[in-house]
């Protein structure tokens, strides 16, 4: 690479975010962090700002507004707070790319700002396609922006597209690991604990990935998110359990031919694509070895048991405001679990009643969605009450 790339990272402090860090640390020649933005944890972030000296940071949680700028006042970084200021930061002329690593709905119009302004974007955030992917890649058109895929399915998706623009897709197969849970059947699941659905066998990830990769949501949101970032319909996008997480997604072309991208389960690897395109950078990170995995086995997912990925095909082939529906649903349901307030399974009773309830629009605009998302949210939040 030649120029270094200035870098806003949006959720610096959650898991994706440390880890773009730490490809940045690897590689001080070709980035430079330009923008630091936390929700809460504002002694991380304040650590990370002291470390890459950053032109600006942003703490969401306005409450610690003066502990962060007193720490950082000395050292000559802007420092700004609210949901406000995270998404107009990113329309800075210093910026080069944007990663948004931020978690859920609130990573939707950062993006779309930062889509408008010009920016490049690194998105590790799904549900901003999931919520509104029709406007999003019709604005990242409009504005000759690229959006690289962060998330390890959708980055290998698009590494085996490299070089084969002109050659339509008959279909793309996302791998899931198959979460904690795979294999077992709902009397089980009706008694799995928090504790257990926070065990994910392969990957390290934060509590609301964990969660939604152990209800197979996740996959059910990357199934929407591979519609919008590839062209595809619902039709040519196949899920497939791959319990070692070697094989990360694979594409079959109209020739019949299939390739796939493989690799050890490390973020740090997509991240540095996103970042680094059209270029691999040089890393010290673990080689996937074959004979460590002599065997690599797949399996149909069971969509009767893990019922949000079946949800999420519904709800893509439906349209509409129908994907926003259901992800804002499922953050609720989310949340209330990872509050013990509700059962494994009732995550999924709760997402399918709030898909009954709620308002359909099947041409919706952005500020469509965004009532869409609030009355999504006020149902399901309702929902659960009355299950109390």
């Amino acid at each position: 690479m030649t120029d270094k790339k200035r870098v806003a990272i949006l959720g610096s402090t959650g898991s994706i975010g440390t880890q773009t860090l730490e490809v940045i640390r690897q590689h001080p020649e070709d980035f430079l962090v330009e923008v630091l933005t936390a929700q809460n944890n504002c002694d991380l972030l304040i650590a990370q700002a002291l470390e890459f000296n950053p032109n600006a940071v942003v703490i969401g949680n306005e409450d610690n507004y003066q502990k962060v700028k007193a720490a950082l006042l000395p050292h000559d970084i802007k420092v700004f707070a609210g949901q406000k200021a995270i998404a107009q930061i990113v329309e800075m002329e210093t910026i080069d790319v944007v990663l948004t690593a931020l978690v859920g709905y609130s990573g939707l119009i950062p993006t779309v700002n930062a889509i408008k302004a010009g920016k490049q974007i690194a998105l590790a955030n799904k549900e901003t396609m999931v919520v509104a992917g029709e406007i999003i890649t019709a604005l990242a058109k409009e504005n000759r922006v690229n959006i690289f895929p962060v998330d390890s399915e959708h980055s290998a998706i698009f590494q085996c597209l490299v070089g084969e623009y002109q050659n339509p897709i008959e279909k793309i197969i996302l791998t899931a690991s198959g979460g904690p849970f795979r294999g077992k059947d709902r009397a089980f699941l009706e008694t799995v604990t928090l504790e257990q659905a926070l065990k994910h066998p392969n990957w390290d990830m934060g509590a609301k990935i964990t969660i939604d990769s152990a209800s197979l949501m996740n996959k059910g949101l990357e199934v929407i998110e591979a519609k919008w970032l590839f062209g595809l319909k619902t039709e040519q996008i196949e899920v497939i359990v791959h319990p070692q997480s070697i094989i990360h997604s694979l594409v079959q072309f109209e020739d019949g031919s299939i390739k796939a991208q493989l690799g050890l389960p490390d973020m740090r690897i997509p991240i540095q694509f996103a970042l680094s395109f059209p270029y691999r950078l040089k890393s010290d990170f673990e080689r996937f070895d074959f004979m460590n995995y002599p065997q690599l086995t797949f399996e149909q997912p069971d969509l009767k048991t893990f019922r949000n990925l079946q949800l999420a095909f519904d709800a893509l082939a439906k349209g509409g405001n129908a994907p926003c529906i259901l992800n804002a649903s499922n953050e609720i349901a989310v949340a209330a679990f990872l509050n013990k307030e509700v059962g494994f399974l009732e995550m999924s009773d709760l997402i399918a009643d709030t898909l009954a309830k709620a308002t359909f629009l099947a041409h919706p605009t952005l500020e469509d969605y965004i009532a869409t998302d609030q009355e999504s949210r006020e149902i399901t939040t309702q929902l659960i009450k009355r299950r109390k």
